[in-house]
């Protein structure tokens, strides 16, 4: 698999600062699945009480460590810690008997190392899909897994699970709640094959709060609405996409699904990640926020941002710095969802490109060509038909993206 080296020009200055979470820990391995010497596995520990939530991607050829972790997401094990344990380079997709026998044989070995029983240990894998993956070079590390686990290694983590992804992706906040300081901190990888319907990449968010584990279920699914599933590079759905967050309980400060300062933390993690992974998509030079509001309900609003979003004249029209407005009428009408042409009016950040069904009067085409020139895009369209609004993120399409996916496997 053809690793990417040269790092996104939309990525932030440094790796943040990551609180550590009490009952978490974290070790990488070199397994040998990806080309050179890369840390490609990756071994997290979560002490006893632990309660995970997940979401997965809705794809109809989901990979078998998706499956494992959707037959097991919803079992209740008392008493037990939980591990996590997620290999780079392979996605374990489309590899039949193989593949469930793979994820089979890690776990169970696991199992015993740790002693943790099976129903409680979740894999990831990510990567070339079709390909057998070699799980006996991901159980040959698990004795140095298990030895150099430690609460400090989250990034070293968050590189381990990268593919194609130019940078590691963390983030992490400390909130004050009514019974005093919750910490989250949460890693993530993902640079193509985005798109919504869960998870758009694997994801690992971690707090220590003590929560219900369906209240936790119920909140990671009311906001990935607006994060995880408001973004999409390339309009394509992963076979492997994974989100977990894992609630120790250790703060000891307990919160439920209506707790709106422990919401309002999870959405911060939750959406500075999805932002990061936009800003990694393969080839990217240009961040982009569709804005739509004025439509029927939030469900149109988000079909007409997703048609803008996802439309390659769009993205390539970005990255060529064209202020080709035209082409977001064009997403608008087929986006599938009401519209009037005469109401509708664009907006390119603050400059009114058009309105009631014309190009604006006022709008010079300088002035949007200057904007289009910018790092980071405002597509703002109003519709004027109701109140439904919706946001979603997305990047410019560039010849590299072409580049980078043509020479995946070689």
């Amino acid at each position: 698999m053809s690793i990417v080296s040269n790092i996104s020009p939309l990525a932030p200055k440094n790796f943040p600062i990551m609180h550590s979470i009490s009952g978490v820990r974290f070790a990488t391995a070199n397994a040998g699945i990806k080309s050179g010497d890369s840390e490609d596995a990756t071994l997290i520990l979560l002490e006893p009480e632990t309660v995970i939530a997940g979401l997965f991607t809705s794809s109809m050829t989901r990979s078998a460590p998706v499956i494992d972790c959707q037959n097991k997401i919803g079992i209740n094990v008392e008493n037990t810690g939980a591990a996590i344990i997620v290999n780079s380079g392979n996605a374990n997709a489309f590899t039949g008997r193989h593949g469930e026998l793979a994820v089979r044989e890690i776990i169970a070995e696991l199992s015993t190392r740790v002693q943790i029983p099976v129903e409680r240990i979740f894999s990831s894998s990510t990567g070339v899909i079709g390909e057998l993956l070699e799980y006996q070079k991901i159980i040959n590390v698990f004795d140095y897994l298990v030895d150099s686990l430690h609460v400090s290694k989250i990034e070293n983590a968050a590189r381990a699970i990268m593919t194609t992804d130019t940078f590691p992706k963390g983030s992490s906040v400390k909130v004050r709640s009514s019974g005093g300081k919750i910490t989250i901190s949460g890693i993530a990888k993902g640079s193509g094959m985005i798109a919504p319907n869960m998870g758009t990449m694997l994801v690992y968010i971690f707090t220590d709060a003590l929560i219900d584990k369906n209240d936790l279920q119920s909140i990671v699914s009311d906001l990935n609405e607006e994060t995880f599933n408001c973004i999409t590079v390339d309009s394509d759905t992963s076979t492997s996409d994974t989100l977990l967050v894992s609630a120790t309980g250790k703060s000891g400060i307990r919160v439920n699904k209506n707790d709106l300062d422990f919401r309002e933390g999870l959405r911060k993690v939750m959406l500075d990640l999805a932002h990061q992974v936009v800003c990694d998509g393969e080839g990217a030079s240009k961040f982009i926020e569709v804005s739509v509001t004025g439509a029927v309900d939030r469900k149109e609003a988000k079909m007409h941002a997703m048609s803008i979003a996802n439309s390659p004249l769009v993205k390539t029209a970005a990255a060529g710095e064209d202020p080709n407005w035209g082409r977001i009428v064009m997403a608008i009408g087929k986006s599938g969802a009401s519209a009037d042409r005469d109401k509708l009016s664009i907006r390119l950040g603050d400059i009114l490109v058009a309105e009631d069904g014309w190009v604006s009067p006022h709008y010079k085409e300088s002035d949007g060509a200057a904007y289009m020139k910018r790092q980071r895009l405002n597509l703002n369209v109003d519709l004027g038909i109701g109140t439904g609004s919706a946001k979603v993120w997305t990047c410019d399409l560039t010849d590299r993206y072409i580049e980078i996916n043509a020479d995946y496997r070689s």
